[in-house]
Order: structure tokens, then C-alpha cells, then sequence
């Protein structure tokens, strides 16, 4: 799917793809903007801790999964309570381990105190109090799952904000002391703590105003755009969404079942099964993305692809989110926010026109796409709709996925070379 080429220079058909005139904008003005980005020192570290802190999540959601309360119901029913427990505080001691190891590879990259980083990006991550009011641990860790990764790259990346400051400051002046960074963040995060003023809080409070669009092209543009946009900032954009808007589109998606059951129209188009065409493979659409990197010349991406291509299928993506990264990644946060608003264009007007039946029914969205969507509709218009949004994804992210290919077989071949 890529076209071969040596690691230091672009192939003969790359040179060709230039000269058609398929890619010589993207290539020419978008795509060395995006190396330069990716390469910068932040953007280095976070892809370098990243993949390691998923350590956490995997050590973790085993531990939670045992944990859950146990719930009369069929195997598959208690399975899929067990994973909803235990996904959001897996994901926080993802965040506890990711600032831990966000700061030191900050420190080493920017040159920076390691031992001030890891005292001031901690202490200001644990001071950043995540929503709401938290009786015991596992309500905290709950609280922070949806939010923790995003608290711990900010606050590692104004941690190593403020000691670049003073040590550029101290050496022009030659007299402002290492610590005097650790100890304004110690404060600042103090004087925020007790205040009870939580970062992770503005966000919930500013995303309130989606649950009430209710059933729009517009609820389903915007809520699919911020979803995506959430995760490339590093917030679990389904679990910081769900209480707000869940309540409201599962409500709408029964009286759809209701209106079904009476022998009725159904009366809505955005429901909560509407977003299984928005995001085929999970968050971003990213099943066309695996399937894309399977073919990729950078070992790395197809090993990646390998491992996460079976997780997609049944709409997992958070290894490949993290493990790639996509998460903060300049070549891919692009198609990942692009690529499901235009599924979420598509999907409406066939769902409008009657192209496609409603969703009918809920369904979870860990079942395989393709069945989901007939299942949920009971039409098998669903499937070919789906499909088709796979095969239009797959079209945004090819690009995209193309230089960051490249961009990856240079940088392989550079670190061969040194």
C-alpha cells in the first residue's frame, strides 16, 4: 500500500505521486510542518512515555476487573459490567504512572532538574482534584480515569514550562536559584487545591451545553467532534461524555425501541447506536487506520498494527491510541478528529433520506461493526452504509498515513545509522 523506498530519500513512485499532482501541496507545505512539530522536544517525550504507561493500564484492569461487584446475569452481560468497572480506574493508574514518566523523559529532553520534575509535575497532578465528590478510592479513581491523562501531560508540560523559564531567566541573571520552580508550582497547586478549583472540572462544566442539542445533525456533529478532540488532548472523550449526554440519547434510542414495538415511525435519528456508523474500529474511526498500517514499510507501525488489528475489529482502540501513539501524534490528530465527522455527514443524510433504517435498538459497541449496525437497525442497508464510511475513512487518513510512514522510516533509519 506504501510505496517502497530508500529509508534517507522518497521512492521513484513517490517522486511520481509529487509530479501527478495526487499529493504536492500536502507533501510540499503540510508535511514538513508536521515532522518539525513531531520532533519537538514535548512532542518527543510524550510519544516516549506514552507506550510505557500503558504498563499501568494493563497491570490495573485485571486487578479492577476481579474487584467488580458481582451481578446476576449471562457471561457475556457479567463480562461487560466487569470491563465498565474497571476500564475508567485502569485508566487512572495509566495517568499516575504516565506523569511519572512524562516528567523524567520532559527533564531529559529539555535538559531540565529530573529531581524537580518529579516532585513538581506529581505533587501539581495529585493537587488537581478531578470531578465531583469522592467518598472512597475507587470513586476517585473513577473520577480521574476520564480526565487523568490529560491532567498528567498538562501538568507535566507546565512543569517543564517553568523550569525552562528559570533556567533561562537564572542564566542571564546568574542568581535565581534551580527550586524556585519546584517551589511556585508546589504553591500554585496548593493555593488551587484548597480553593477546590480542578482543571478537569472546567472541562466537564464546559461540555454541559451538549446534552441539551438534542436530536440534530448538529448534536451529532459537534458531540462527535468533541469526543475526538478530547482524546488527541489526552481526555477519555467516551467517559467524559457519557454522563452527560448518555441519559439523553439512550432516552431517545428506547422511545425509538417503544415506537418499533408499537408499529410505529421511529421518531430519531441521533440515538445512542447512531454512533456505531461515526466510529468504526472506536474513537476517530481507526479501523481503516490499522488495516492501512498493516501494510506500512516502518516495522514498528505494522507490529503496532498486528497487535491492535483484532482489538479494532471489535471497536477497542485505546492500545493503538496509545501504544502508536495517535494521542498527541501532529500526523494523525488530523484525520482522527476529520474522519468521523464526515462519517457523522454521511451517516445523517442516509439516515434522513431513509437510505438506512433508524437505529432501533441499543447495542454496546464492543460487538464487531458491521454485526452492531444491522443488529441495531435491522436492515441490511446498515451494513453496506458502514462500509462505505470505512472505505471514506480509510480515503481521509491514506495521506496522512503516508508521510507519517515515510516520516517513520527516515527516523528508523537515522537511529541505524547513529
Amino acid at each position: 500500500m506504501f510505496p517502497s523506498s530508500d529509508a534517507s530519500k522518497p521512492s521513484c513512485a513517490d517522486s511520481n505521486l509529487t509530479e501527478s499532482g495526487l499529493f504536492p501541496w500536502f507533501d510540499r507545505y503540510v508535511v514538513p510542518r508536521l515532522r518539525r512539530f513531531g520532533e519537538a522536544p514535548a512532542m518527543v517525550a510524550i510519544r516516549q512515555a506514552l507506550p510505557w504507561s500503558l504498563v499501568g493500564l494493563g497491570a490495573a484492569l485485571p486487578f479492577f476487573f476481579f474487584l467488580a461487584p458481582s451481578k446476576p446475569g449471562t457471561l457475556a452481560t457479567v463480562f461487560e459490567t466487569r470491563i465498565a468497572f474497571a476500564l475508567l480506574p485502569s485508566f487512572a493508574v495509566m495517568a499516575i504512572a504516565l506523569v511519572f514518566l512524562l516528567s523524567h523523559h520532559l527533564a531529559v529532553q529539555l535538559n531540565v532538574t529530573r529531581a524537580g520534575m518529579l516532585i513538581s509535575a506529581p505533587a501539581a497532578f495529585f493537587l488537581s482534584p478531578p470531578p465531583g465528590v469522592h467518598p472512597n478510592a475507587i470513586s476517585y479513581l473513577r473520577a480521574l480515569g476520564g480526565v487523568g491523562l490529560f491532567l498528567a501531560i498538562a501538568t507535566a508540560l507546565l512543569s517543564a514550562a517553568a523550569f525552562l523559564a528559570v533556567k533561562r531567566y537564572g542564566a542571564r541573571r546568574g542568581s535565581l536559584p534551580v527550586y524556585a520552580a519546584t517551589l511556585a508550582l508546589l504553591c500554585i497547586s496548593c493555593a488551587l487545591f484548597f480553593a477546590h478549583v480542578s482543571p478537569a472540572q472546567w472541562v466537564w462544566i464546559s461540555l454541559r451545553p451538549l446534552a441539551a442539542l438534542g436530536d440534530s445533525y448538529i448534536a451529532l456533529l459537534l458531540i462527535t467532534f468533541v469526543e475526538t478532540a478530547l482524546w488527541i488532548a489526552g481526555i477519555h472523550g467516551p467517559a467524559t461524555l457519557a454522563a452527560i449526554v448518555t441519559p439523553v440519547y439512550l432516552t431517545l434510542q428506547l422511545q425509538n425501541t417503544a415506537a418499533f414495538s408499537n408499529h410505529t415511525a421511529l421518531p430519531h435519528i441521533v440515538v445512542v447506536s447512531t454512533f456505531l456508523f461515526v466510529f468504526p474500529g472506536g474513537a476517530g474511526a481507526t479501523l481503516p487506520l490499522v488495516l492501512l498500517l498493516l501494510f506500512s514499510r516502518a516495522a514498528r507501525l505494522r507490529t503496532v498494527a498486528r497487535l491492535t488489528v483484532l482489538p479494532a475489529v471489535f471497536n477497542l482502540n485505546e492500545p493503538l491510541l496509545f501504544g502508536l501513539p495517535v494521542v498527541f501524534n501532529p500526523f494523525l490528530c488530523v484525520p482522527f478528529v476529520l474522519a468521523p465527522a464526515v462519517l457523522a455527514t454521511i451517516t445523517y443524510v442516509a439516515l434522513r433520506v431513509g437510505w438506512v433504517h433508524a437505529p432501533i435498538f441499543y447495542l454496546p459497541s464492543s460487538i464487531p461493526t458491521l454485526a452492531s449496525t444491522y443488529l441495531a437497525t435491522l436492515d441490511w442497508r446498515a451494513v453496506i452504509l458502514v462500509i462505505a464510511n470505512i472505505i471514506v475513512a480509510g480515503a481521509i487518513y491514506i495521506p496522512f498515513v503516508r508521510a507519517y510512514d515515510r516520516h517513520e522510516v527516515e527516523r528508523a533509519a537515522v537511529a541505524e545509522r547513529a
